[in-house]
């Protein structure tokens, strides 16, 4: 039970975080994902972010911080395996899977429901 606690509170601040933003300055949504992406991958890169991950469970992983310090991560692991080209290459693999899976599942929820585009 604590961790479901812990998940939703740890997210629910990401979501808060980012609502403020949106709220208070003139960053459009595009760049509070950058920054959030980009925030990620500093804290990840740093090993800050894996104790926001160790409390906060999915809370901490599944957010758009959680996706950049995926990509620090693997990016850093594949450096060490194969060098410099590693840089271009461990994003790429590290994310594949849950990239593939939000096209994938983002699809089928197109084919299920009638998406429209804003007007």
């Amino acid at each position: 039970m604590n961790n479901y606690i812990m998940t939703f509170i740890v997210g629910g601040a990401i979501c808060v975080i980012g609502q403020i933003l949106m709220d208070t300055t003139k960053l459009t949504p595009a760049r509070i994902l950058v920054v959030f992406v980009t925030g990620g991958v500093i804290l990840g890169a740093l090993n800050i972010y894996d104790v926001v991950i160790k409390y906060g469970k999915a809370g901490g992983s599944i957010p758009l911080p959680g996706f950049g310090c995926s990509l620090a991560k693997s990016v850093m692991k594949e450096v060490d395996k194969v060098g410099l080209i590693g840089a271009f290459t461990g994003g790429i693999k590290g994310t594949a899977g849950g990239i593939t899976a939000a096209i994938f599942f983002g699809y089928i929820m197109a084919l299920l429901f009638n998406p429209k585009t804003k007007g």
